[in-house]
């Protein structure tokens, strides 16, 4: 009985089946241009990301070379007047 039941409603939905219209399976012009516009604000995004790690990479060599600096003129003057926390308070972040 159920397998009857199960037959005539895999015959029923078979029946039902056919070809869609290409036309409003397929993502058309629309999904192209939205696919389009992702792909670029994602190569931007990229790129700006890559833009500010570099500056922040080129941030802390900077400091790095101050506070080497520092270190050194201090070293050279025999004082010990660098900053407890490793930072110079004159340079702003």
């Amino acid at each position: 009985m159920i397998g009857a039941l199960l037959s005539l409603t895999g015959s029923v939905l078979a029946d039902d089946a056919v070809t869609p219209d290409p036309d409003t399976v397929t993502p058309g012009i629309i999904g192209f241009i939205v696919t389009f516009l992702v792909a670029i604000v994602t190569v931007l995004l990229i790129i700006d990301m890559v833009r500010r790690v570099r500056r922040v990479n080129y941030r802390d060599q900077v400091r790095q070379e101050l506070e080497a600096e520092l270190a050194a003129k201090n070293a050279a003057e025999g004082g010990t007047d660098a900053p407890e926390n490793g930072t110079d308070p004159g340079v702003s972040r």
